[in-house]
């Protein structure tokens, strides 16, 4: 479909909405009649050249008390879907009685095939047809989605002889449509819900390009499976299925490839669904999958209840949502927002050698890090291809989280098990309804073996071209020859100023506690003693004790290892007998930290760490010497008493590009400075006279 048509489709489809529901429903409700319909009117445009053939087809069947019908119907229609009503939407036109056009457009909707009634109950399309009615529009807008002036099918419209009058709607074009509506009705209603950005087909196209181009080259006659897990309607599943196909023909290669996904949203996945079922690559919308009956687009939520549980695929590529809570999915498994360590799920934990289970939940306020961990648990392990991984992030995903955190857990894994081949960061203002940059991981657990043990950080940021007119926040697109050059970044793996090449555990690091002694000073105050004797319940013992102590000469000169010397002598001619917990609250309230005080050693010896002056580092597996030579080198020097618990240390993973790609903008010169400075005098010459003047 040229531009220019697309454009005429989309104007007319959107003035639908103010040519029809206005001052009849609020501006928020506009989006789920208008694109309901359209995908309603897409499906209803297939099946009118059969409808006759099969009206007589289904009396036959019923005539002969045949049950399995649906093969049949299928076949007549050639689609996995029919309408056994009378009704087509055309003919429901000429009903002008509101109460009629809504029994008959019900009677319409009940003779609907189970998918496709499936993709009504998500649309809630009853109970519109209940308020289309009410407001007297129903018959307006059926009017308006079945003007001869528009075409909703994936077939050209032909004129008498034989000229495609109207273009057909392929299933790329229709999601593009349906995400370019529903980006306008929320600008329109300032609605920028987080997470929720659409995925322009340009980038979708690059996903697709990073996940088959690589290995195009190992392709064979053979099945290949496609996985989502938040797909959307679909884009990138049907053009990463093209893609494959594409390449496999150019090798001479004969493939099969079969898509699966996951949709949270109801409207979205019923578009989804309805466009893959017109597509026909999937002639039965539900599959066997050992004993159980499964779909290849599975609805809810992929985090919470996964629609294809211990399911591998060859290529899992996904947009995931980013910056939204998963809070929810916690509800579902009936726990709360604190309850995060009881959510168990095979995908997102990992049982390590030392039989302590690995988490890799992030934290509460986004789940993009579980799409990438439930995608690696998808991947195959016995096939020469394995499985590559194409995903998009935002930065937050490259090094939040501290070290034994499950974000940071998750990247290590990742590049630990060397499955990190790339990570691209791509240019900001590339999405429509966000300013933000992105950045896509290439993970494969079949690396090639100049890749081994390294992984490859390009700079695409600059990589784009600039749009006539934005789309929303989206500015730049990615065209052809830009795909074509982010592509050759990948494949050359070679060193330039957009592509830096590093081994794994440049990006590991130990995260270690420093500490440093503890040094008291013993400190009698009648004011600290009495709060004591407020607060504490065990007090009346450490008065006693301290009876004791103030009888000695110069006690309160002495350091804290003196004074339990003291104590021990003191508690000799006690009736009561000192415990630990005595020992404490005498520390509590009759000691200070003394800088110059002695070193307080426990009863083996040992140092006693100071709680107030602990500190933690961040050291670099490649830092040289390590831990000890950190310890040595940029520790010591500067507090020589300070030691290392090792006890402490957990491992930890980040990534950054601005430490690798940085580039310093050049300062001004001072001619350029003097000239700016000169003009404000100019221009201010003479007020601060004024100013003064009135004084």
């Amino acid at each position: 479909m040229e531009q220019s048509q697309y454009n005429q489709l989309f104007s007319f489809i959107w003035n639908i909405a103010t040519d029809v529901l206005v001052y009849a429903f609020d501006k928020g409700e506009y989006n789920k009649i208008i694109m309901t319909m359209m995908v309603l009117r897409r499906i209803d445009v297939l099946l009118e050249p059969t409808k006759e053939t099969l009206l007589k087809q289904k009396k036959m069947l019923d005539d002969n008390n045949i049950a399995n019908q649906d093969p049949i119907l299928f076949n007549i229609t050639g689609y996995p879907f029919y309408n056994t009503s009378l009704f087509t939407m055309k003919t429901l036109n000429s009903e002008i009685n509101p109460s009629r056009l809504k029994q008959n457009f019900t009677d319409y909707l009940n003779g609907f095939s189970k998918d496709v009634q499936d993709i009504l109950d998500k649309f809630h399309l009853r109970q519109m047809v209940d308020n289309l009615t009410e407001a007297e529009r129903l018959g307006s807008i059926i009017e308006k989605f079945t003007d001869d002036k528009i075409n909703l099918s994936n077939k050209p419209v032909l004129d008498d002889a034989g000229n495609v009058r109207l273009p057909a709607l392929d299933n790329h074009t229709m999601g593009t449509m349906f995400e370019e509506l529903l980006r306008k009705f929320n600008e329109e209603n300032n609605v920028t819900e987080a997470g929720e950005h659409f995925t322009p087909r340009d980038y979708v196209k690059l996903l697709a390009d990073l996940a088959v181009i690589p290995i195009a080259d190992k392709i064979k006659d053979n099945t290949y499976t496609v996985y989502d897990g938040a797909c959307g309607t679909g884009g990138i599943l049907t053009i990463a299925q093209d893609r494959i196909r594409e390449i496999a023909a150019e090798k001479g290669k004969n493939v099969q490839v079969l898509i699966y996904g996951q949709e949270l949203q109801p409207e979205t996945f019923a578009t989804c669904k309805a466009d893959l079922m017109i597509s026909g690559d999937i002639q039965s919308f539900q599959y066997v999958h050992g004993t159980e009956m499964r779909e290849y687009i599975a609805f809810d939520s992929t985090i919470s209840r996964d629609g294809h549980p211990g399911e591998t695929y060859d290529f899992c590529i996904s947009n995931p949502p980013f910056g939204t809570p998963w809070k929810e999915d916690l509800k579902k498994r009936g726990l709360a927002e604190t309850e995060k360590k009881k959510f168990t799920d095979s995908r997102f934990t990992l049982m390590g050698s030392n039989g302590e289970e690995i988490s890799f939940i992030p934290d509460i306020g986004d789940c993009q890090m579980m799409f990438l961990a439930n995608n690696i648990s998808r991947m195959k392990g016995s096939t020469e291809l394995g499985t590559r991984i194409v995903e998009v992030h935002n930065g937050s995903s490259l090094f939040t989280g501290d070290a034994g955190s499950g974000a940071s857990n998750l990247r290590q894994y990742i590049i630990e098990n060397d499955l990190l081949e790339a990570i691209i960061a791509m240019p900001e203002k590339d999405f429509y309804n966000t300013g933000i940059g992105t950045f896509i991981w290439v993970v494969t657990n079949r690396k090639e073996e100049r890749r081994r043990g390294l992984v490859q950080l390009i700079d695409a940021t600059e990589i784009k071209s600039p749009l006539r007119k934005n789309l929303g926040e989206k500015n730049c697109e990615t065209t052809e020859s830009d795909r074509a050059q982010i592509i050759k970044l990948l494949t050359d793996f070679a060193e330039t100023p957009q592509s830096k090449i590093f081994p794994n555990n440049e990006f590991g690091y130990w995260s270690v506690k420093v500490c440093r002694p503890l040094r008291l000073r013993f400190d009698y105050n009648e004011e600290r003693e009495a709060e004591m004797c407020k607060k504490e319940k065990d007090a009346a013992i450490c008065c006693e004790v301290m009876t004791f102590v103030k009888q000695y000469e110069h006690s309160a000169d002495y350091d804290f290892n003196a004074l339990q010397e003291l104590l021990k002598s003191a508690i000799k001619g006690m009736k009561s007998k000192p415990k630990k917990k005595h020992i404490d609250l005498l520390q509590k309230y009759y000691t200070v930290a003394c800088p110059e005080a002695e070193i307080v050693l426990d009863s083996d010896g040992n140092q006693i760490p100071d709680k107030a002056l602990e500190d933690y580092e961040v050291i670099p597996f490649r830092y040289e010497g390590g831990i000890e030579g950190f310890l040595k080198n940029e520790i010591l020097p500067y507090t020589a008493d300070a030691w290392i618990d090792m006890k402490s240390m957990q491992v930890g993973y980040e990534l950054s590009f601005t430490k690798y790609f940085y580039k310093p903008k050049a300062l001004r010169s001072i001619e350029d400075i003097t000239k700016d400075i000169r003009a404000i005098e100019e221009r201010t010459d003479g007020m601060l006279d004024d100013i003064l003047g009135k004084v």
